[in-house]
């Protein structure tokens, strides 16, 4: 299977981890990693997904037209999917979606950690859209910048995992969905100290990927 992971924003080194975090979980895939590069360094907010969805939708066009078996947006907030499935005829899966889907399917109920306040309602809006508010308790910010888990000294990972234990505290779940690809190292860490499960939405939509390539095949 050849995967495309498109990292919408222009940090070379979110593409690289989002890349490794696919290659985990579908193993036997061959992935590339493409950066759009003309994008705002990381995809925070309405105006930051505005500007991204072009540049995704050229990278979605061209992946196609090479030959790619599956794409994968690797931006939590989802943007241009529903625009790029409809232009492709590959599957194409957005983290975020993924990432809810795997929770429901591995821990029922969940709640969802992301970075800054603003993506709250953008990532509220998509679990309407995907028809899975009810099994969301709550969307959480952590109060990180995106680039912060770029950083190992800015103390984001320290954050997110503080969030992670309000969650399990007063939500009443069995799992926690990272809300951001920046978090796409961070799954096995944050499960292990917290004890529950803690969903990648990155490892989530490769391996998705992996099933829908195979079902096309049958």
């Amino acid at each position: 299977m050849k995967l495309v992971v498109i990292n919408p924003n222009s940090t070379v080194s979110m593409t690289e981890k989002a890349v490794t975090a696919a290659q985990n979980a579908a193993p036997g895939a061959m992935v590339r990693g493409v950066t759009c590069h003309s994008s705002p360094a990381a995809i925070q907010g309405p105006k930051d997904d505005a500007i991204c969805r072009p540049y995704v939708m050229a990278e979605v066009a061209l992946a196609a037209d090479n030959g790619a078996d599956a794409i994968i947006i690797a931006c939590f907030d989802d943007p241009a999917l529903d625009e790029a499935r409809a232009s492709v005829k590959i599957p194409v899966l957005g983290i975020g979606e993924a990432g809810f889907h795997a929770a429901m399917m591995l821990g029922g109920r969940f709640s969802v950690v992301t970075t800054l306040p603003v993506a709250i309602p953008i990532l509220e809006d998509n679990l309407v859209h995907y028809g899975m508010a009810n099994a969301c308790a709550r969307v959480r910010a952590a109060g990180i910048a995106v680039l912060e888990l770029e950083d190992e000294a800015s103390g984001a990972v320290a954050k997110v995992s503080a969030e992670i234990a309000r969650a399990k505290a007063e939500d009443g779940v069995g799992a926690i969905v990272l809300g951001c690809a920046g978090m796409a190292d961070l799954a096995a860490q944050m499960e292990a100290a917290h004890g529950l499960k803690v969903i990648d939405g990155v490892g989530a939509a490769a391996a998705f990927a992996a099933a829908l390539v195979n079902l096309r095949r049958v």
